[in-house]
């Protein structure tokens, strides 16, 4: 039952990312929170996102625009890297409240509070047409990529940041959809050597998160295929546009799902 939920939630969040506005990884992190615990349900979302972009830069690789790849990605990488070792000190924290509901016992720990406010607060981002009109000049360039690699680095809300700063450097809408893929692609890379990598990932000679992802690989497996299945039809349906009404359902599917998580429910 596990892989039909999987694979159905995945291949309708693959699609509602050409009418939602919201990014593949933010609507996948949830579900993948029901079967996996929470930094390992991050790193599962970031395989998942990292095979979707490899497809994607196979086809938008040649529109990439160097220079503001090199501006926005550097930092992008360095902040992914810091934001991923942050992840790791919070999901070695222990839960520091715990509650029963009906006989179930709930635990409130650090890294569900960040990681449900931060989709709480990037869900808000999305939604709220305020954050259309910020001020962004290319000098500001480097700063988005310190943003959206650090947040993407701790939860993989890169998305909302990276999109609002590259759009104000003056690039093509083909250049902008290549540079975009490719430093989603960087910040993928970084954050997933920390989370495979990272010291804080390993106890008793064992890699927690490797350990974890071999136990469901068969889920991770699942949701790349229906991922891929989810975007191409999805975007076989219609251009990418955004469907407000959609927007603003699955916007509040989020702040839900974030304070399930905040709460320890999740």
């Amino acid at each position: 039952m596990e892989y039909v939920i999987v694979a159905l939630t995945v291949l309708v969040g693959a699609g509602l990312t050409f009418f939602s506005g919201f990014g593949l990884g933010t609507l996948m992190l949830p579900v993948f929170s029901i079967f996996f615990d929470l930094p390992i349900a991050v790193g599962a979302t970031a395989i998942v996102h990292l095979a979707n972009n490899i497809f994607k830069f196979a086809l938008v690789s040649k529109h990439i625009h160097l220079n503001t790849l090199l501006l926005f990605g550097t930092p992008a990488l360095i902040f992914a890297y810091l934001g991923g070792k942050l992840l790791t000190v919070f999901g070695e924290m222990e839960a520091f409240h715990s509650y029963a509901i009906a006989g179930h016992v709930f635990e409130m720990s650090a890294v569900k509070m960040v990681i449900g406010g931060l989709m709480i607060f990037f869900a808000w981002f999305d939604l709220d047409p305020r954050f259309d009109n910020l001020k962004v000049t290319q000098k500001h360039i480097p700063f988005g990529g310190m943003l959206s690699g650090f947040f993407g680095g701790i939860s993989g809300h890169q998305g909302a940041f990276r999109a609002a700063f590259l759009s104000k450097a003056g690039l093509t809408k083909e250049q902008f959809i290549g540079t975009s893929n490719a430093v989603s692609l960087v910040v993928d890379l970084a954050r997933l050597s920390v989370y495979v990598l990272g010291a804080n990932a390993i106890a008793g000679g064992e890699n927690k998160f490797l350990s974890a992802l071999t136990d469901g690989q068969m889920l991770l497996v699942v949701g790349i295929v229906f991922a891929f299945m989810g975007t191409y039809f999805g975007k076989k349906l219609v251009q990418k546009t955004t469907i407000r009404g959609i927007q603003r359902v699955v916007g509040i599917l989020l702040f839900l799902m974030g304070g399930l998580m905040i709460g320890g429910i999740l």
